[in-house]
């Protein structure tokens, strides 16, 4: 539901649009990268010895970003080692991620910025922290960074598991017109090319897409992607503007029961309510500038994003309301204003060569309104709760890097973060006001190299907000029972020990053993519109990363993560209580093996499983474990023309995205519902192909 106020930057959008061509509604789909010309980058990951602050931390190359086909954009962040990337719904909606024990819903947790741009939206309509990527095209991408754990003080909100800024490129070597097919009525156009522009250059991108997938109701997604970016460099300063509109529709098919494909009811890509549904809008206008000088170095950004959401869904069929069905909306309308600077300086410290860089990171979210709402066949039936919301965060840090010997370095930060909400909810008694201040310590030992090998010792506190909803509450949307407000600001505390060799040529190997500390799990359930208790959790596990380029030609990489997540305390009650933190996956392995071109021949391997998690706190019922293969073959018939086959799911293997376990009830069943697992199914095998042509 559009805003009776129009934003700010709603006058905007003419300008956005005009600029970038777009015409008519939305259309568009998931999809996977197309082949872009080579780059001369050796490597898949950039995680040399020297590169970064913790064993954990590396970077993505273009060169890997290019060569592996992804089925949906958000899957690029499967590239972080340890990370999954699933789906429960239509290929609209916002994707759910893993990582370090944590069922990561759709993003809290796990930072993610695009181009600077924060993508976890707090106090979502559907989740805090979600992160909708599928506005990303991933040809476009030049790098990924990530993080995991708390320990850099430039990461704030959502980044206590790890983070990804995943970085645009500024040029392409030459314009892309690529096209792709698949079953299912799947069809992917992408054209983009960089020009030079008085003294820069500029880069445009346009993409088009629709799939209906393997569904009994047909997904007709729809997505429409709109892309401009103007860079410049003059001297010591670089400087980026960018624009992006992005606008989608679809039908979902969300979990089913197991007990209705048993029945036969359904099959495993059913629908028991087919009016759910979904759109989303996003437009952006970002800036970001560099400026680098002897012993300086300058960077500031600031941008300004509206979005607007749309959700249909009916997880419990008819178990609240026996006669019309429990579908609900969530819905919202957005705009968020933020920026960022920071100033580095080289210096000595105690005659040491040191590095010290404080900055200052703000951003302001206007939700007007974000809603739960009752409705049925896909349109909206009643108001549950309805807020009005202004959330503002402000982050100061300081960090500095001192090299105190041939052998030893230290980085210690502390960042300090101000968060205030003003909710006004339809319901009286959940408007309010509150303010929250946290300080996060974080400091990181970095030993050797010896014989190009090096040892991390880190530790640090970090933090995740809560929706402002969950923090004013004080009675149940639906039931008007007394509740306790959540915390506003959640406190995390890690410590790792790491190890990175690369004592072998062409051999890059990391190991990383790492504990997490939470106060509070602690959420707002958009679904019910009211806060969900749980206590303080603590997650351990170790990771492996390897990557080995075997001959100039051929690249193997292997990531093998196992960990360990539980309550402090018994959760929940009989029959269910128990320690054991839902959803929380322990083993995730993922190997690979990349063949850039031989003669005219490149390919590409990846596997990936993904390990069983509970379902229930006291760990009686598990999710099946997932095993998936991906893989590419292609051949350049001349040098501007591409031709490439890409399958989803090699092995046609029959495996789940997800599983839930709780109540629903079908019609006929017993009003108290029934107890189940619930499920959304991999897709089957798939196959596209690709035409890329360079121009």
């Amino acid at each position: 539901m559009r805003s009776a106020a129009t934003p700010p930057f709603a006058a905007l959008r003419p300008l956005v649009l005009a600029l970038i061509g777009i015409a008519g509604h939305p259309t568009g789909s998931a999809q996977e990268p197309a082949t872009l010309p080579d780059v001369a980058v050796s490597a898949n990951y950039d995680n040399t010895v020297g590169s970064s602050d913790a064993a954990s931390e590396g970077t993505v190359t273009q060169k890997l970003l290019r060569s592996r086909p992804t089925l949906r954009p958000a899957e690029v962040l499967e590239f972080v080692p340890g990370v999954i990337v699933s789906q429960h719904s239509g290929d609209g909606k916002a994707n759910q991620y893993y990582l370090r024990g944590f069922n990561l819903d759709h993003g809290t947790d796990f930072a993610t910025t695009v181009d600077g741009m924060p993508a976890n939206m707090p106090t979502h309509a559907h989740g805090q922290g979600y992160t909708d990527l599928n506005f990303l095209i991933p040809e476009l991408l030049q790098s990924i960074h990530y993080r995991k754990g708390p320990y850099a003080a430039e990461d704030g909100d959502f980044s206590s598991a790890g983070s990804a800024r995943l970085n645009l490129t500024n040029t392409l070597p030459q314009g892309l017109a690529s096209l792709t097919v698949s079953e299912h009525q799947y069809l992917r156009a992408l054209v983009a090319k960089s020009t030079p522009l008085t003294t820069g250059t500029l880069l445009y991108a346009l993409e088009g897409a629709h799939n209906n997938g393997p569904w009994q109701t047909p997904q007709n997604h729809r997505r429409f992607n709109g892309w401009l970016r103007y860079s410049l460099a003059d001297g010591d300063t670089q400087q980026s503007l960018t624009a992006m509109a992005y606008g989608a529709r679809w039908r979902s098919t969300d979990q089913v029961p197991q007990r209705a494909v048993d029945a036969g009811l359904i099959d495993r890509f059913g629908a028991i309510d087919p009016s759910d549904r979904g759109e989303a809008e996003r437009y952006s206008l970002s800036w970001q500038g560099t400026r680098v000088q002897d012993d300086r170095e300058w960077r500031a950004n600031a941008y300004v994003i509206q979005s607007r959401l749309k959700l249909f869904s009916n997880f419990t069929y008819y178990l609240d309301n026996p006669v019309e069905g429990d579908q609900f909306e969530q819905a919202e309308s957005r705009v968020v204003y933020g920026g960022g600077l920071s100033h580095t300086w080289k210096g000595p410290l105690a005659g040491r060569d040191s590095d010290t860089t404080v900055g200052a990171q703000w951003r302001h979210d206007q939700l007007r309104p974000v809603g739960l709402y009752t409705a049925q066949g896909g349109l909206r039936t009643g108001v549950t709760q309805e807020s009005r919301v202004q959330q503002d965060s402000l982050g100061l840090y300081a960090q500095n890097d001192t090299r105190w010997l041939p052998w030893l370095r230290s980085v210690a930060g502390l960042r300090t973060e101000r968060l205030s909400v003003d909710v006004r909810s339809s319901i009286d008694a959940n408007s309010g006001q509150r303010t929250a201040w946290m300080h996060s310590p974080k400091v990181s030992l970095i030993v050797g190299p010896w014989a190009k090998s090096e040892w991390f010792f880190n530790l640090g506190h970090g933090f995740h907000s809560n929706d402002a909803r969950g923090i004013t509450a004080r009675v149940t949307a639906k039931t008007g029972d007394p509740i306790e407000g959540a915390v506003p600001l959640v406190r995390t505390r890690g410590k790792e020990l790491g190890f990175r060799t690369e004592w072998i040529e062409g051999l890059q190997s990391s190991i990383a053993l790492w504990q997490l500390d939470l106060s509070s799990e602690l959420v707002f359930v958009g679904d019910a519109g009211e806060t969900e208790a749980s206590g303080a959790s603590r997650r351990h596990g170790i990771e492996f990363n390897t990557r080995y380029q075997a001959r100039p030609w051929l690249s193997l990489d292997a990531d093998v993560a196992f960990s360990q997540a539980r309550f402090r305390s018994t959760q929940g009650e009989a029959p269910n209580a128990g320690r054991y933190v839902p959803g929380a996956v322990r083993t995730v392995v993922s190997a690979g093996a990349t063949v850039s071109e031989r003669g005219p021949w490149f390919g590409q391997f990846q596997l990936r499983y993904f390990g069983p998690r509970p379902l229930l706190e006291d760990n009686s019922v598990r999710s099946t474990g997932t095993t998936l293969a991906y893989a590419r073959v292609g051949y350049r018939l001349r040098p501007d023309v591409i031709v490439s086959m890409d399958v989803f799911n090699l092995f046609n293997r029959q495996a789940n995205d997800i599983e839930y376990y709780y109540a629903s009830r079908l019609p006929g069943e017993a009003t108290e519902g029934v107890s189940d697992r619930h499920s959304h199914p991999a897709e089957p095998r798939s196959v596209r192909l690709t035409l890329n042509v360079n121009f």
